[in-house]
């Protein structure tokens, strides 16, 4: 009987060490390809990304998009590894995250630049804008500044050239109607249109809310030279940088067939800029 115990212990520990190799967790980029890579986005419409996701299904490699309501959280997620991916912000808005949280997220590849729009339920120029109105802006670092330099394109106000691309309220040096700035939270201005004159809108957001910002807005971001820290990247955690499988992700979004989904669903409002 004790032999018999031991031959079947013996036989137990083998069977375990099998399974626990065929189950261990195993980081290669082949291992990464056999399991669903998380990319997080903001917004619910996501056709360009639901494109690439059915081109990538052809070759193996499965996406799941995961879906955020807010511009903070799917970078906290991806830092703390719920996330592999995530595609939804602008590169100055990501290096003012690391900068906050101490962080070292990277970005690996261009996507397009979603130009700012300034948009109102009353006015159907910028130029209707009067003394005393009240417009809401996004409260986050980078796209406070963005918005600020937007508003001061169209003529509005002036703000402090020493702050650069990262200007607040407190920067504004001109400010000739007297405008009264509201800072919300991204997720939150295109509902406040009812309760301001107007309010500077992310694309994306404002394609949630039903605009067509190259129709609707009534003052658009020019896209020039001097745009690349608003252009929206893909982004990894820095030591995943050079992962095999996320190339070929780049790869699939970085195509001619791509671009043609971009122009079709974003009416013209998102350039690819790669």
């Amino acid at each position: 009987m004790k032999r018999l115990k031991k031959g079947f212990l013996g036989l137990t520990l083998a069977l375990g060490l099998l399974a626990t190799t065929a189950c261990g967790t195993d980081t290669s980029s082949d291992a990464k390809a056999s399991e669903p890579i998380k990319i997080g986005v903001v917004g619910e419409v996501n056709e360009v990304w639901d494109f690439v996701k059915e081109k990538l299904a052809a070759d193996g490699i499965e996406i799941e998009l995961v879906k955020f309501t807010d511009y903070a959280t799917p970078n906290v997620a991806l830092a703390e590894g719920e996330l592999d991916l995530n595609s939804f912000q602008t590169k100055t808005f990501m290096d003012s995250f690391n900068e906050d949280h101490g962080e070292n997220l990277v970005a690996i590849a261009d996507t397009v630049i979603a130009p700012l729009g300034i948009y109102s339920s009353t006015v159907k120029d910028v130029s209707e804008i009067k003394e005393n109105d009240v417009i809401a802006i996004p409260n986050d670092v980078s796209n406070e500044g963005r918005a600020l330099l937007l508003l001061q394109t169209a003529g509005l106000i002036e703000v402090d050239p020493s702050k650069k691309q990262i200007p607040v309220v407190e920067d504004i040096t001109s400010n000739p109607l007297n405008l009264t700035f509201e800072t919300l939270d991204s997720s939150q201005t295109a509902r406040a249109l009812d309760d301001v004159n107007a309010s500077v809108i992310n694309s994306g957001m404002a394609v949630d809310a039903g605009f067509i910002p190259t129709e609707d807005a009534v003052f658009l971001e020019p896209v020039t030279d001097s745009s690349d820290p608003y252009y929206n990247a893909i982004v990894s955690r820095d030591e995943d940088k050079d992962n095999e499988v996320f190339q070929k992700i780049i790869e699939a979004y970085q195509a001619e067939d791509t671009k043609e989904v971009i122009a079709e669903t974003s009416k013209g409002s998102s350039i690819p800029v790669w």
